[in-house]
């Protein structure tokens, strides 16, 4: 790839999460290699049986990962959250100092800026970092404005209707 946008997936709506995936799945297809980090995600998923049979040309790996929501945690908790993603970041600089992937998806980092998990900054740094010939990818509700300003491409997710809202829970192989 010459040439790598900034993409995001935003909004309260279903589907961020799975418009990154699709994508990714796509880029396979053309031989891309596609790399997603899921922050804040703990539970087992469809997509990590997915794409663990694409390996190795798409790779999940979890940052933060947590089986609680972080609006359910103690302070303490939080705390120790975001000292283990601050951590984890680096990951993100090596991937990208070493082009190891031509996408790289980062799901739900917004949703970590907005639970203060990571700073705007942090993002921004990741942005300027960013190889001249990579994909970025970023999901979550919460997008700030110097973040959109960088973006190339955003789409926004709205809510208009969801069965979650009847009391409805997440299902296997559709939410989960």
């Amino acid at each position: 790839m010459k040439k790598g946008y900034i993409q995001v997936y935003t909004g309260d709506g279903k589907g961020k999460t799975t418009a990154a995936l699709g994508l990714g799945l796509r880029a396979v297809g053309h031989g891309f290699k596609v790399v997603m980090i899921q922050f804040m995600k703990g539970m087992h998923t469809g997509e990590l049986e997915a794409v663990e049979k694409l390996k190795p040309y798409f790779e999940i790996r979890r940052f933060g990962e947590t089986s609680k929501f972080v609006f359910l945690m103690s302070e303490q908790e939080k705390r120790e959250l975001a000292a283990d993603i601050q951590d984890e970041l680096k990951e993100i600089f090596r991937i990208m100092e070493e082009n190891y992937c031509h996408i790289l998806i980062l799901d739900e980092i917004l949703g970590c800026i907005q639970a203060g998990l990571v700073s705007e900054q942090d993002v921004l740094e990741i942005l300027d970092a960013k190889p001249e010939s990579m994909e970025l990818v970023l999901t979550g509700r919460g997008l700030t404005k110097k973040i959109a300003e960088r973006a190339d491409l955003i789409t926004e997710m709205r809510a208009v209707r969801h069965y979650m809202d009847a009391g409805v829970p997440a299902r296997e192989g559709i939410e989960k």
